[in-house]
């Protein structure tokens, strides 16, 4: 069993940044790989990122390359997303995320989630 629990979202004008954490608890949490999600109001969850469990590899949604960076520091369970280059449609509740492997998490789709954190983009 995986607890996960997000941190740092808020309202942060278009072009700033954002920083995202995910305190994950449980014996096992360090060997899940683990991910980002959001959901917008009226649109459907979609994926934003992911990051393996010893973070040899790391996977973005095309809406957000270049942007966004998945990292995890295993030694305090915890995954960050840093957000730069805000954008208005990058406004929604953000969901961190744990599965087996970063496949499963976006393939059938992960075993954990967090409870969300919102974050809004003024334009």
């Amino acid at each position: 069993q995986v607890q996960l629990v997000e941190s740092g979202g808020g309202l942060v004008q278009a072009g700033g940044s954002l920083r995202l954490s995910c305190a994950a608890s449980g014996r096992t949490a360090s060997r899940y790989a683990m991910g980002w999600f959001r959901q917008a109001p009226g649109k459907e969850r979609e994926f934003v990122a992911a990051i393996t469990w010893n973070a040899a590899s790391t996977y973005y949604a095309d809406s957000v390359k270049g942007r966004f960076t998945i990292s995890r520091d295993n030694a305090k369970n915890t995954v960050y997303l840093q957000m730069n280059s805000l954008k208005a449609e990058d406004t929604a509740v953000y969901y961190c995320a744990a599965s087996i492997t970063t496949a499963t998490m976006r393939g059938p789709g992960p075993e954990y989630w967090g409870q969300g954190t919102q974050v809004t983009v003024s334009s």
